[in-house]
């Protein structure tokens, strides 16, 4: 139970600091980059013809269908900021109690060089490796089967991680190949592709779109690894 607590208060606490930094970040970097998107997407909305009108005689059962069909979504401003904030520090906890986990299985204290370390780890697992087949894509660009590019990216995840955990922890030679072997393999399957179509988004808007991604991703891991490390370790003391 000790073990239990220390894995969980230590993840929150982290998960809480990290997850208001990102959303701070984001807020300067990727959150005005996809609004620029959102306008072209808007364009190229308003620029489609208009739907055929119903029968007069279904019009009230079209309507509510209607009504029922449209996604809620939160407004814009502070109602959307809370829950930019509010789903930052839930992923952070999440992931924080993946790394609170590994650190109690390692069973000897943790410093924060390691920390960072298993940090970059998941950096590399679940942004780098996954973004070299599907990159972050903004609003109004055309994309892949979203069932087909959640099993490529979670097999991509999966692979990596493995092989990382096989390269870092088994030094025989068959090891080093394996892991080397499943850290390609996604990449040589490929990535689904996205059906050929025109989009209005600039390539430079896009661009600007994946480098902040990446770097406010990078942040993310660099501080998730390093203070679940300092945390776990002190509340485990306590």
């Amino acid at each position: 139970m000790p073990v239990f607590r220390s894995i969980v208060f230590s993840a929150a606490l982290a998960g809480l600091i990290v997850g208001a930094v990102i959303s701070a970040a984001q807020f300067v970097g990727t959150v005005p980059l996809i609004q620029k998107s959102e306008v072209f997407e808007r364009k190229v909305e308003a620029s489609k013809p208009a739907a055929t009108p119903a029968p007069a005689v279904a019009s009230h059962d079209h309507a509510a269908a209607h009504s029922h069909a449209v996604e809620w979504e939160p407004e814009d401003g502070l109602q959307r900021n809370a829950f930019t904030v509010g789903a930052n520090i839930l992923t952070a906890i999440g992931f924080a109690l993946l790394l609170t986990g590994v650190y109690a299985i390692r069973g000897r204290p943790v410093g924060w060089r390691e920390g960072l370390a298993w940090g970059l780890g998941g950096f590399v697992v679940f942004t780098a490796a996954p973004g070299l087949g599907l990159p972050p894509e903004l609003p109004g660009m055309p994309v892949a089967d979203l069932t087909l590019r959640q099993t490529w990216w979670i097999g991509t995840a999966a692979a990596t991680a493995i092989g990382l955990g096989l390269l870092a922890f088994r030094p025989q030679a068959w090891a080093a190949l394996l892991g080397l072997g499943l850290i390609a393999l996604p990449h040589l399957v490929g990535a689904p592709v996205a059906p050929e179509s025109h989009s209005e988004v600039p390539a430079a808007l896009s661009h600007s779109f994946i480098v902040a991604v990446t770097l406010t991703s990078l942040l993310f891991w660099a501080l998730l690894g390093v203070s679940t490390s300092l945390a776990y370790a002190r509340i485990s003391r306590s």
